[in-house]
């Protein structure tokens, strides 16, 4: 293993004279076009929702703007998702015993009311009814997970913070099948609406979230035999046109070495988001990180020894679902034994400190050693634990090696991951450059290296 590093290193060290991390932070610097996509992706399309007209329109908006760059292939791929979804319209109004517009969303997926539902709001499933599904909420999100690149960091803390084990179990849902509407408290504060949701096919009942502080007033009302009236009106729309195809972004930096130019390094993040706010944070700065990253290397006329790939995936946050289906299509036989490695970056927001080495001893001195020069820029270090929860373990799945950076992440789990405050205010364009610069280096230099990343051990 030692003789491997040495060779990686000797093999860096002479392309680093073509193309070094200063010429990539630059690049990133002086001729950023982070701006203009985070915008787009943000501002001008919004929401991104898997398989919705909007996560459609980002995907082509991608594959059009990597065209632009000058990258080969770029296209999307399909794969099978299921129906699509909008929400078209919601009225939620306590109107008894006094006015008050409601903070709350439709859970994804949600059907339509029957039009307008005024009443009183009920604590058991009543047929025609607008049921208050939970308790008042207590059990609020008030904390964010550790810093890994902290000094005083307590290892394994933030991969726990990502993984089943390190959330509560949430109870088995109630069986409700006479209400007209639910509706269901936020575990978020200060009118932050954590809202996800699921297609449960025909015969689902309409689902709305609102914020805790609302929702709590109401339940304590009813509780308390207070006389309450709410109007709750929610319009939704399916999408079952092309077979409930959702779409994967892709495109290629090709190799310039014949003996290994089959070979693929891959950077990626996933392009869809929930619903709510505008998925700033999760995940459309990570998106543009790595399109950042491909423009300035097809920038800097980089011509790295392997293939470097780019992918947006969809429905991540249903599942992983789009990168469980390309490495389905695409990791396999031959296909697998010429991938290299995988750079994802979801799970937080801001520059890339360093790396989650997912338990890899064997990456540990390679890694530290290209993140090196990138300290001057902001990172940190890296940490030899894994991190859950996000499209690289697609990749691990299969075999391959992946990995997350490790990012900044305060405020992102009790504010903004999931929820209505996921918006551009919750971002730092700087971060993205920084990120995008860093992003490259490590496609450069592993597409760049003697030897393959090693593969993960096998499970």
């Amino acid at each position: 293993m030692r003789r491997f590093f040495l060779i990686v290193a000797g093999c860096a060290l002479a392309l680093g004279q073509s193309i070094d991390f200063e010429k990539i932070r630059a690049e990133a610097t002086a001729h950023s076009q982070v701006e203009p996509v985070f915008d787009m992706l943000t501002i001008t399309i919004g929401p991104r929702l898997t398989a919705s007209p909007a996560h459609k329109r980002a995907a082509e908006y991608a594959r059009d703007r990597l065209a632009s760059y000058g990258l080969s292939n770029p296209r999307l791929e399909p794969f099978s998702f299921g129906r699509g979804w909008t929400m078209e319209k919601l009225t939620l109004e306590m109107i008894e015993p006094r006015y008050l517009p409601l903070i709350g969303y439709p859970d994804a997926w949600t059907p339509s009311t029957a039009g307008e539902i005024v009443g009183e709001p009920v604590t058991t499933d009543t047929k025609g009814a607008i049921l208050l599904a939970d308790p008042v909420m207590t059990n609020f999100v008030r904390k964010d997970r550790p810093q890994p690149s902290d000094p005083d960091y307590e290892p394994m803390s933030a991969a726990y913070a990502t993984s089943a084990g390190g959330r509560r179990a949430a109870p088995p849902p109630r069986k409700i099948t006479e209400a007209a509407v639910v509706l269901k408290p936020s575990r978020g504060e200060d009118g932050t609406v954590f809202v996800q949701g699921r297609d449960t096919g025909p015969g689902a009942i309409p689902t709305v979230t609102l914020s805790a502080e609302h929702y709590n007033m109401i339940r304590r009302m009813v509780d308390g035999k207070i006389p309450v009236k709410l109007r709750v009106n929610v319009q939704t729309k399916f999408y079952d046109s092309e077979n409930g195809n959702a779409y994967n972004v892709l495109a290629e930096l090709p190799g310039s070495d014949a003996a290994v130019r089959e070979e693929v390094v891959m950077i990626g993040g996933h392009l869809d988001s929930w619903h709510t706010g505008v998925g700033a944070t999760d995940n459309a700065d990570g998106a543009t990180t790595v399109m950042e990253a491909m423009r300035i290397l097809k920038a800097l006329n980089a011509r790295p020894r392997r293939t470097i790939r780019v992918a947006l995936w969809a429905g991540e946050e249903q599942g992983l679902l789009g990168s469980k289906a390309w490495v389905a299509a695409h990791l396999k036989g031959e296909e697998r034994e010429k991938f290299d490695v995988y750079f994802n970056i979801d799970n937080g927001t801001g520059p890339i400190y360093g790396w989650y080495l997912q338990n890899m001893e064997s990456v540990r001195g390679l890694f530290d050693q290209w993140l090196r020069p990138v300290k001057e820029f902001g990172a940190r270090r890296n940490v030899i634990e894994p991190v859950g929860s996000t499209d690289h373990l697609s990749f691990i799945d299969a075999g391959v090696p992946g990995f997350n950076p490790i990012q900044d992440y305060v405020n992102y789990d009790v504010r903004t991951h999931h929820t209505n405050m996921d918006t551009v205010e919750r971002v730092n364009i700087a971060d993205i450059r920084q990120a995008a610069a860093a992003m490259a280096w490590f496609a450069y230099n592993a597409a760049n290296a003697e030897m393959k990343i090693p593969r993960p051990p096998a499970k």
